[in-house]
């Protein structure tokens, strides 16, 4: 077990940012700039065609930092960001961007594209796991959480279903197919988003996955609008859940 090769630094507002790698896989680690107290850690998953610093990252993070003293770690998935994209990933982009040109559903590609990528992700973000508890200011045994939306959802069902050091996770808006199984053998606590207009994922599948899930204490929150319209205010309560099961206090919501 190694800790993690960090590369790059900087502090603003509170936070301070480190890039690093875990073998050849490249993250980026947020922390509470004052005090070297050990704090819980947030693990978040990007979401399809995004990367470990877009904005919907940075944002969050800065929130769970700043507002309640978490670590939070994002790392780049496969053919995502700093990460080559193999010839599957260019096929899978292209077909779905086919099928976004021409109307054509969209789930028939991603679900089996997000499910191939889970199964190559998974691995790396224990690995990464065990390599950020290596870290004076985390350490092993630390409270850990996850949240991940969309394809952030696709990666994090099968990894909190394998991950018994992941306590509470954040779900949302993907399709159900691939996860069902992996669904019903989590049992931490869940939040989980949907929006009751969308257009991509059908009602009734962010149901049944919700269903699926075997925990005894889950909430749904469902909001009226489309896939793109998903509510800046569920981060609020995304960070409010994390405290509650993770420990620590939201001092402030930015």
């Amino acid at each position: 077990m190694n800790s993690p090769r960090f590369t790059a630094e900087s502090s603003s507002h509170g936070m301070v940012e480190r890039d690093f790698t875990v073998g050849e896989v490249p993250g980026v680690l947020w922390s509470p700039s004052s005090g070297a107290d050990r704090a819980p850690l947030v693990l978040m998953g990007h979401g399809g065609g995004a990367h470990k610093k877009h904005p919907a990252m940075t944002g969050r993070a800065r929130q769970l930092v700043t507002g309640c003293g978490f670590h939070v770690a994002v790392i780049d998935a496969p053919g995502h960001g700093d990460r080559p994209r193999s010839a599957q990933d260019e096929q899978a982009v292209a077909a779905l961007r086919e099928a976004q040109e021409t109307g054509e559903p969209e789930g028939p590609i991603v679900v089996p594209y997000n499910a191939r990528l889970a199964e190559l992700a998974v691995p790396e973000w224990q690995a990464t796991l065990d390599a950020l508890q290596e870290l004076p200011e985390i350490g092993a045994g630390g409270p850990v959480g996850y949240v991940g939306i969309a394809m952030g959802t696709a990666i994090g069902v099968p990894l909190v279903a394998a991950e018994p050091r992941i306590t509470a996770a954040v779900f949302g808006m993907m399709w159900p197919d691939a996860l069902f199984e992996q669904a019903g053998r989590i049992t931490v606590p869940i939040e989980f988003g949907m929006q009751w207009d969308n257009e991509r994922i059908p009602r009734e599948g962010s149901l049944a996955l919700f269903d699926a899930f075997a925990s005894k204490e889950k909430s749904l929150h469902a909001n009226a609008g489309k896939h793109f319209a998903f509510p800046r205010f569920e981060a609020d309560s995304a960070a409010r859940f994390l405290v509650r099961h993770l420990g620590g206090a939201v001092t402030a919501l930015v």
